[in-house]
């Protein structure tokens, strides 16, 4: 399968390391010219510097900006003429007791984990419409479906991803745009590696610790390891091309057979 996305434009949020670095160098790899996204311009510019070392045919540009919030957004799309693939991966994580979780820590996860999704398709979405051609992609979690007790927070917002996505792909219908999501399993990230440390501690070579993590923490799944980056990326890189016309409103799984249901 030989996929093409040369002339469209893409822009990946949160984009500067783990998932959405693979992402971005993913879609530069099948020709699309990819909009690298994160909040601090030096390390922005520095993540595009890696991208074209990994990819050195592949076109990037840096596209700083929060967007968690208003002015944010609005200055990273003001850097683009258009944007005919949005992956909203965007997010924030972390571990702490149910019952410390106060109001402010709920909207702040909220703020970055779906109204910065919710911004930014509400923006892309009528461009895309009106060319007849776009692609919505927004990176959600096992944890939408299986709530883990450490982190309900993070995990009620990817049940709110879900729902995003599936009420966009409906307001998208007939128009010739797909809006899908990709629930992603644990995945061996500079981030995770950390949340796995914060849970079975630091003195466990990173081998061990990782088995540790997953057989305590997250036995559901069926490969008993971490997901690397790139074989989510694969799966975004095909929804984004013209062979997933006819996939809309899903929510696709790349969890390790983490998820026995899409129900919770």
């Amino acid at each position: 399968m030989q996929i093409d996305l040369g002339g469209k434009t893409a822009l990946v949020a949160g984009s500067t390391q783990g998932i959405g670095a693979a992402i971005a160098a993913g879609l530069a790899a099948a020709g699309a010219r990819v909009a690298v996204n994160g909040r601090d311009p030096g390390r922005t510019g520095e993540a595009v510097e890696r991208l074209r070392g990994q990819v050195p045919e592949g076109d990037f540009a840096a596209a700083p900006g929060d967007l968690a919030t208003e002015e944010g957004a609005g200055d990273v799309l003001g850097r683009l003429p258009r944007v005919d693939v949005l992956v909203n991966n965007l997010g924030v994580f972390g571990a702490r007791p149910a019952l410390e979780i106060d109001d402010a820590e709920w909207r702040r996860y909220f703020d970055v984990n779906v109204l910065s999704a919710v911004r930014l398709i509400r923006s892309c979405l009528p461009g895309m419409t009106d060319r007849g051609w776009g692609r919505v992609l927004n990176i959600a979690s096992d944890s939408a479906v299986v709530t883990p007790a450490e982190m309900i927070h993070y995990g009620a917002t990817k049940t709110a991803l879900l729902a995003v996505t599936r009420g966009f792909a409906k307001e998208a219908a007939g128009t010739g745009v797909t809006v899908n999501s990709v629930i992603a399993g644990p995945t061996h990230t500079g981030g995770v590696e950390d949340f796995v440390r914060e849970l079975v501690g630091p003195d466990l070579p990173w081998d061990e610790a990782q088995r540790v993590f997953m057989k305590e923490h997250r036995p559901q799944s069926l490969i008993q390891r971490l997901i690397e980056p790139e074989e989510i990326a694969h799966l975004v890189v095909y929804l984004a091309s013209g062979f997933a016309s006819a996939t809309t409103g899903g929510a696709l799984r790349v969890d390790g057979g983490y998820v026995d249901s899409i129900l919770p």
